[in-house]
């Protein structure tokens, strides 16, 4: 199991929220978000972000349209993924 720091996202449409997440990445590669959300619920890798030297665990929820990503902080889910630059 490997625990992956992201540090890019690409959406569509770009101005949508978390639902709208298409990949998650960082310098070594990107993956698509239902991969992520595989290999988060069957324990295969955890995902994370740091921002301002605080980590915040990416988790899935499960939302009106279906499964999709966000980060989980201090008990609360957050934004931390929306605030990442758009992966290349």
């Amino acid at each position: 199991m490997a625990d992956v720091q992201v540090t890019c996202i690409n959406k569509l449409p770009r101005n949508n929220t978390h639902e709208g997440i298409t990949h998650l990445g960082n310098s070594t590669g990107k993956w698509t978000r239902q991969s992520v959300i595989d290999w988060i619920e069957t324990g295969a890798h955890t995902f994370f972000t740091f921002v301002g030297d605080k980590r915040a665990d990416v988790g899935v929820v499960d939302g009106p349209n279906g499964k999709y990503v966000r980060t989980y902080a201090d008990g609360y889910y957050n934004d931390n993924l929306l605030a990442l630059p758009e992966c290349p």
